[in-house]
């Protein structure tokens, strides 16, 4: 029979084996807890990286969009501003009555056409009229910067007067083309025959001196005006100058000098601008 003391020992040791168990499974469901939540959090992060990866994706994907559609843009402009020769550098709208039945706005705008610089300042109107809407441009005031200014000056006090902004662009385009032509024509002809044509005032003048060395005092002068009626029909007229000392035309007994005004008329409605310039030049240098 056991004493009691050493049933005491027992029960003693007993109890510590059932708190050391009960503390080895504490341990377990601690270590258990602590990987669950790392897997958690690191799926949750990864998804949360993910997630953003996608965003940061998706953005790039819209920004090279963007890109591709405004350099698409561009493009379309500049050939549009290449096949037009309009270039729009400043625009503004503000819209100075509204209702339902009607709008007005006021719109200014600036830009060039060619190397004419030009602003533009009118007023649109609308009105709802049923089903339709009705456009009409209530005023117009024009400003041409540019010293050939003078040439078209007329026809654009007319076409401020009768609101004829559409005809304004018309009319500004074909008497810029005409312009730029004149100028090519006049820098072709210099480059082509340096010894014997002039530009006094540079390409851009309105006027050609022909003089051969051959024949000094001896001048010819082309003078090539582009007149704009108020219309805003564009014509490019050419004219023959003369200008020979008096002891040849005292030797001109078929009066060639006279009548040479009116032959370079013929010449302009035979053989058009490029190929009567060419036939006078060759005719003072002596060339067949």
């Amino acid at each position: 029979m056991k004493s009691s003391s050493e049933q005491l020992y027992e029960e003693e040791i007993r109890s510590l084996k059932d708190e050391i168990k009960m503390l080895e499974e504490q341990h377990a469901d601690m270590e258990h807890s602590g990987t669950l939540y790392s897997e958690e959090h690191y799926h949750s992060t990864l998804a949360s990286l993910r997630g953003k990866s996608k965003k940061d994706s998706t953005k790039q994907q819209a920004f090279a969009a963007l890109k591709t559609k405004l350099d698409s843009l561009e493009a379309e402009l500049k050939q549009q501003s290449q096949m037009s020769g309009y270039v729009l550098t400043n625009y503004s709208k503000k819209t100075l009555e509204k209702s339902h039945i009607k709008v007005l706005q006021q719109h200014r705008l600036s830009g060039r056409c060619h190397f004419l610089a030009f602003q533009i300042e009118f007023q649109l109107m609308e009105v709802q009229m049923e089903a339709t809407v009705s456009t009409t441009v209530t005023d117009l005031n024009i400003v041409v910067e540019s010293s050939e200014f003078t040439d078209m000056s007329a026809f654009v006090s007319r076409a401020e007067d009768t609101k004829s902004l559409l005809l304004f662009f018309r009319t500004l385009k074909s008497f810029a083309d005409w312009c730029v032509h004149r100028k090519r024509t006049l820098l072709h002809f210099k480059e082509k025959y340096p010894s014997i044509v002039r530009l006094p005032e540079g390409c851009s003048a309105e006027y050609m001196v022909i003089q051969s060395p051959k024949l000094p005092g001896c001048e010819l002068k082309i003078v090539w005006n582009i007149d704009v009626t108020e219309e805003g029909v564009v014509t490019p007229k050419l004219n023959l100058l003369t200008k020979i000392p008096e002891e040849a035309l005292v030797l001109d007994k078929r009066k060639a000098v006279e009548s040479a005004p009116s032959c370079f008329k013929n010449l302009l409605r035979l053989l058009g601008i490029e190929a009567t310039i060419e036939s006078v030049i060759k005719s003072v240098s002596m060339e067949e």
